[in-house]
């Protein structure tokens, strides 16, 4: 069965369909909120909450678009909500020491070498709207088209912006690279 087959189901009352999409999806979205908030127990706690959107918004999925930007607009839309609730401001003069030792706790890999904790510290001195497309784009391996559905604008946009980001984040690293 298709996703797109699976949610339809769901929306048509059959929940346990739900439990299926759980298991293709929340790996992806764990990780995915882990690399924007640098917190495990937060990533789990949004991934929940995606789930429980899922459910509770299955009405408006509508059967002839993809579900997988459908998933990550909810999954972009718990993250601006819980942002929003609490109020998190983010820092321009990101503190590099305490932010390293959060990105060595969610690493998946015990060791991290130096040009990975560099990418990491840049990657968090990135705006978040930078930082979001490039999790989409690299790490969750979405394509253009997926992105453009997620974001509600143009593939060429979508472009501009990678590239943009792809700028600003080789800025931030060779700016760390020196320290």
């Amino acid at each position: 069965m298709s996703e797109e087959s699976l949610m339809m189901a769901v929306k048509q009352g059959d929940l346990e369909r739900a439990s299926d999409l759980f298991e293709l999806y929340h790996v992806p979205l764990y990780n995915f909120f882990v690399k924007i908030t640098y917190d495990r127990e937060l990533a789990h706690d949004l991934t929940q909450n995606v789930f429980l959107r899922l459910i509770r918004f299955r009405h408006t999925y509508k059967g002839e678009k993809r579900f997988k930007p459908w998933i990550y607009q909810i999954a972009r839309n718990v993250f601006a909500d819980h942002n929003r609730k609490n109020k998190v401001l983010k820092n321009d003069n990101i503190d590099v020491e305490t932010l390293s030792e959060k990105i060595q706790e969610t690493s998946e890999s015990i060791t991290l070498n130096e040009q990975e904790k560099i990418l990491h510290l840049s990657m968090a001195r990135l705006k978040d709207e930078y930082r979001e497309i490039l999790l989409m784009s690299k790490f969750q391996k979405m394509k253009y088209e997926e992105i453009s559905e997620v974001l509600n604008t143009s593939v060429a946009s979508v472009k501009v912006t990678v590239h943009r980001a792809i700028k600003k984040l080789k800025e931030h690293y060779f700016e760390l690279e020196k320290i």
